[in-house]
């Protein structure tokens, strides 16, 4: 199954908050499916609320502002 891509860059653009934005993405994920997240940084800080909330993560810089996590459920 692919995962749910959620580009947060634009929010960051608008100096948004994308918080709620990838936890809507997160609560619609299908059973099984990844969280593909696009950031333009490492996002440190989620990695431990994703881990709380059963996820693993893999982090690797695209670009100088574009970061892939992908967070896959803990088995």
């Amino acid at each position: 199954m692919d995962p749910l891509t959620l580009d947060v860059r634009p929010y960051h653009v608008r100096h948004e908050e994308p918080f709620d934005a990838i936890m809507s993405a997160v609560a619609s994920l299908a059973d099984g499916q990844d969280l593909m997240l696009i950031n333009s940084f490492e996002p440190t800080p989620l990695f431990a609320v994703m881990r709380k909330r059963g996820f693993a993560s893999t982090c690797t810089e695209v670009g100088p502002d574009e970061w892939h996590v992908r967070f896959t459920r803990d088995p």
